[in-house]
């Protein structure tokens, strides 16, 4: 017997009732796994801490877990995330309900600010959406776009078309079903009635009935057992009169238990109430107290009994593991850094701001002291200060807020917004700004130790990693030297060992010519700046769409860290590469059009100084000279996988990215958003490669989007 991979509606109907009693509960953080499975840790009062899980992917489940037993935080949180703790950081849960007798759960949590909505569809592929109070989506795991129902962020979230319930059915409505119905019993009970194969043959057992009898030989006195089997269970179901179980398959005799080889029994199914076929099967069962800590248990033990027991001889430390662990703090520790000098410089800037504008700001606290001295109430004070507005006044023009309950006033200084206590002067405000940036500069410089020690642990694994290798390639070195001959099948391989490298240029549009150049494009204004300012040196080449609105493209005649020559030819056919990938990436493949022109110029015709009378923006620059032009440019984008000598994803050019990745995907221009798009790639790799976790590490649906083209797009089919 295979063992259950997802929760029926008969579970659903159960489930809903024990997760009622979570209610009040708040949320503190939601996290996302994969592309498929959603945990919420919330607090209950009596209870304390609480893990919930949605999973929707081949495992399909909602259900709360032990502490002890979730998953360790994910690295980075995607957006999807970031979003839900936007949402539900401090809501309350407010209920769950079944829709209809579907496999879909919705979730319900309140804030103050509004109410959110979690719907779990545990069916089919499986999706999670959240929507607002509206039944807005306003974002989803998987985009929806059928004839019957549509499910993507910013429209109404549908529900599919609704279905017998057969736990409300009347008996006449019941009789009817089965009337219509031109198969035998149990699949009438299993179809036109939606109980799934299980409970469709749970209740024929229940009835006395053949399951296998043509509907046609059923008569009234059947159809009477059949609707008095279903209303037991559903009033089951509504009472909640559970006595959950466990149910497991195989194993030795409890003779031989004690045998080390042994074979365990293994789980195949978890009921909130004992099955007379099961029973009848043969099947052990466990009995439990709730059906949220049998489903708790079923499925870790399904995780545990699905494991493959490793070879201990051949057991190595998941080195790569531990590296990616320790890369990933130092990426959330830079990230700190770099908000505390930002939070730093805003301090600052806007201490200096309250001496730049030391009279305005003087005669807004001024004016706010001299009222509440004359005992006016806080809202009389405001409704003065917008009169004050209404008149043109500067001073009334720059209060943003009042707030009597803190003693403060927010004023707006040079587009700034400043949070300034009334009782204290511009200097003593101004000096508690620079003192907060003070402090925070102490946060930063701790944050730089932290950083120093995750970097000696990155170095340790790196270095042990490296001495295994070294030993395990004394070991048998002919048998390594027969391996390097043949070509590796990264496909097929059960692992794939991680090799990540994060070079400089990683946080810039990217991708190495078929001739080795490397081509760096900017992701925005600021970045554009960066790279003629930072990085462009002499022999290379800059590229640039005709049409407005694409990236500084530099093909690279040396690294950085070489000395820079104007004797490099660089090759046409990585000029061409670079002109594909500089139109690609620009309004060209968003407005979704198919080609436009690049043109391409030495460094030295590129410089930041504009013509008198002429105004350059942030990220723009000039040209001096002729430039040669690459008219009608094809667009053409390619994500793959490369497996050697890294492990990571890259895009761009077809022609290029695909003799460096072990397998890619192409696109273009066309209706899917950027995160939809990205979600499909990610599926599909997952089907190609052997090693589905190897895809997951690395090759996220984010990492993949971080490749694609502004705009929508779709996968061009081979």
């Amino acid at each position: 017997m295979d063992p259950k991979r997802e929760l029926t509606s008969v579970d659903l109907a159960a489930l809903v009732g024990e997760l009622g009693t979570y209610e009040g509960a708040k949320v503190d953080k939601a996290y996302l796994y994969g592309d498929d499975l959603v945990r919420l840790k919330m607090r209950d009062f009596d209870r304390g801490r609480v893990e919930l899980l949605l999973e929707v992917g081949e495992v399909k489940r909602a259900h709360t877990v032990a502490p002890e037993r979730v998953p360790d935080a994910p690295g980075r949180p995607p957006q999807f995330a970031m979003m839900l703790r936007n949402r539900l950081s401090g809501a309350d849960f407010a209920g769950v309900e079944q829709y209809e007798f579907d496999r879909i759960l919705e979730f319900v949590f309140e804030r103050e600010d509004g109410t959110t909505g979690i719907i779990v569809e545990l069916f089919g592929q499986g999706n999670v959406a959240v929507t607002d109070g509206e039944y807005e989506v306003i974002d989803c795991l998987e985009t929806v776009r059928l004839k019957s129902r549509t499910v993507v962020p910013g429209s109404r979230y549908e529900f599919p078309d609704t279905r017998t319930n057969p736990l409300t059915v009347s008996r006449e409505a019941f009789y009817r079903e089965m009337d219509d119905s031109d198969t035998d019993v149990v699949r009438t009970l299993a179809t036109q009635l939606n109980f799934g194969g299980l409970y469709a043959e749970e209740i024929c057992t229940r009835a006395g009935v053949e399951k296998a009898m043509d509907i046609e030989e059923a008569d009234e006195a059947v159809y009477d057992r059949l609707y008095e089997a279903i209303e037991r269970l559903a009033i089951d179901v509504r009472n909640r009169n559970f006595d959950p179980r466990l149910y497991l398959e195989g194993g030795d005799d409890e003779d031989d238990s004690e045998d080390a080889d042994a074979t365990p029994a293994r789980v195949v199914d978890v009921t909130p109430f004992p099955l007379e076929e099961h029973e009848a099967e043969g099947l052990s069962a466990e009995a439990y107290d709730s059906f949220l800590t049998a489903l708790d248990d079923y499925f870790f033990r399904l995780e545990l009994d699905e494991e493959e027991e490793p070879d201990p001889t051949e057991q190595r430390p998941d080195f790569e593991e531990e590296i990616a662990k320790h890369q990933r703090i130092i990426e959330q520790q830079e990230g700190a850094i770099e908000g505390f000098e930002q939070q730093a410089d805003e301090l600052r800037e806007q201490a200096e701001s309250l001496y730049a504008e030391y009279g305005l700001v003087d005669e807004v606290l001024s004016t706010i002291r001299e009222a509440r001295k004359q005992d006016r109430p806080w809202d009389e004070i405001e409704q003065r200060f917008e009169e004050g507005k209404e008149r043109g006044i500067e001073a009334a023009e720059a209060v943003v807020d009042l707030d009597g309950s803190e003693g403060t006033v927010t004023v707006e200084v040079d587009g700034e917004r400043i949070d300034l206590i009334v009782d204290d002067g511009v200097e003593q405000n101004a000096d508690r700004l620079y003192t907060e940036a003070k402090r925070v500069e102490e946060k930063k410089e701790g944050a730089l130790a932290a950083i120093e020690d995750t970097r000696e642990d990155l170095e340790d694994a790196k270095r042990r990693r490296d001495q295994w290798e070294a030993e395990d390639a004394a070991e048998d070195d002919e048998d390594d030297d027969e391996e390097d001959e043949e070509e590796r099948d990264w496909l097929s391989m059960p692992s794939v060992p991680i090799r990540e490298n994060e070079p400089w240029y990683d946080r810039f549009r990217w991708f190495h010519t078929s001739d080795g150049y490397l081509v760096i494009g900017g992701r925005n204004a600021d970045q554009n700046e960066e790279l003629v300012k930072k990085y462009l040196e002499p022999g290379d080449k800059v590229l640039h769409t005709q049409a407005h609105g694409g990236p500084v493209t530099v093909l690279k005649a040396t690294d950085p860290s070489e000395a820079s020559s104007h004797d490099i030819e660089l090759p046409e056919s990585s000029i061409e590469e670079a002109a594909q990938f500089a139109v690609s990436y620009s309004s060209v493949w968003k407005d979704g059009r198919y080609a436009g022109d690049v043109y391409a110029v030495d460094s030295d015709q590129v410089t930041k100084t504009p013509e008198s009378g002429e105004y350059l923006e942030k990220g723009g620059f000039a040209i001096r000279g002729d430039r040669t032009y690459y008219r009608d440019t094809p667009v053409g984008v390619a994500v793959g996988i490369q497996c050697e000598p890294y492990t990571r994803v890259i895009g761009g050019p077809p022609s290029a990215i695909e003799g460096q990745a072990e397998t890619t995907i192409e696109l273009e221009p066309g209706r899917y958003a950027q995160a939809d798009a990205a979600k499909r790639m990610y599926r599909r790799f997952r089907e190609r490669f052997e090693d589905e976790s190897f895809v997951r590490k690395i090759a996220s649906p984010d990492r993949i989007q971080h490749f694609m083209p502004p705009g929508g797009s779709r996968i061009v089919e081979e």
